[in-house]
């Protein structure tokens, strides 16, 4: 119970990074509350990130895995939160909060078309049900609606390439990686911000601003990353899966926003959707390179080295080297970074 709360808070503290971003982006440009709030999710991660047992220098990563962490930090922290805030600015925070759903459709699309991930039967109808929803929550909005939706597909589309490429990173934790993520994406757009946006601003924001990323980005990413750690990946990410209805439910509390009966009936055909694609399971061949990571495993596995002891079959955590290795595991679409090692 203790891990599945704590994935609740973590959906709990993303979800309200909508509304809350609503809020300041009546007084902040785009650019520079994306770099503010990763900023901010810097600083939330930082602490865990420095934690002695998971210092991994970069220069170790090799140039393969620092060219995917700049792709990452390219696709997922420059481009994806400023095209989110821009969608942000003309639609309701509700409906925004819905397409963040569109990052599993898109993760799960770019899988099957870059990658040769499988996509079976549920996954495209889950696939299919989730654009018809969203589909239906830019009909409601008008041309606006569209426009908006426009924006949260490529920011998804980015989101969905930064999964990927985290997802074969090796060499660094997922704390790290979001920690250099925050840091530079959001100094690069920051200094964009300088350059080319207005900064007439109230500057007593810039703290609020930093404020929202540390626990809606930072703390939510370090508890879930903790709690998947023990309950699995794939719970994990069915739970947390509520948190763009929690940022539905703030957007009413916070914001005073009307939800009309077509956002309900879009609910409801994401609800269903998220279902069927997280019925998705399937498995498959994969590859790493040297690793330093932590996981749940048992020691009487098909993938980790271990020698013979009398708990075979207990599962506990730890962190550990591999060698180059290759085996297949069960493997499902989600939300947040896939096998991050």
């Amino acid at each position: 119970m203790k891990y599945i709360g704590m994935v609740l808070i973590s959906a709990l503290l993303f979800g309200a990074s909508t509304p809350l971003g609503k809020i300041l982006l009546d007084s902040l440009p785009p650019f520079l509350l994306a770099g503010l709030l990763y900023l901010g999710a810097a600083m939330g991660v930082l602490p865990f990130a420095r934690e002695k047992r998971n210092r991994i220098s970069l220069c170790a990563m090799g140039t393969k895995n620092i060219w995917r962490l700049v792709g990452a930090i390219g696709f997922g922290g420059i481009i994806g939160p400023v095209l989110l805030l821009f969608g942000l600015k003309i639609a309701p925070a509700a409906s925004v909060a819905m397409w963040l759903n569109l990052e599993l459709v898109a993760t799960a699309l770019l899988g099957y078309i870059l990658f040769q991930d499988h996509l079976g039967v549920y996954g495209w109808l889950g696939v299919i049900g989730t654009i018809g929803a969203s589909l239906l929550l830019s009909w409601q909005e008008g041309a606006g609606g569209f426009q908006a939706l426009l924006f949260l597909g490529g920011a998804s589309f980015c989101w969905g390439l930064d999964n990927h490429l985290t997802a074969i990173i090796d060499g660094i934790t997922p704390t790290q990686s979001t920690f250099w993520k925050g840091m530079a994406a959001g100094t690069t757009n920051i200094v964009i911000s300088f350059l080319f946006e207005s900064w007439k601003i109230d500057i007593r924001l810039i703290p609020a601003a930093i404020i929202v990323g540390v626990f809606a980005y930072g703390f939510s990413i370090s508890l879930y990353i903790l709690a998947a750690q023990n309950l699995g990946a794939t719970r994990g990410q069915m739970i947390f899966s509520c948190a763009p209805f929690f940022g539905v439910l703030l957007s009413v509390l916070l914001l005073g926003e009307h939800i009309s009966s077509l956002q309900i009936a879009a609910a409801g055909i994401l609800i269903l959707s998220l279902v069927i694609l997280f019925r998705d399971q399937h498995g498959h061949a994969h590859a790493h390179d040297p690793a330093y990571h932590k996981h749940g495993h048992r020691h009487d596995d098909d993938h980790h080295e271990h020698h013979l002891t009398e708990n075979m079959q207990k599962t506990h955590t730890h962190w550990h080297q591999h060698k180059p290795v290759c085996h297949s595991h069960p493997h499902w679409p989600d939300l947040h970074h896939r096998h991050n090692h």
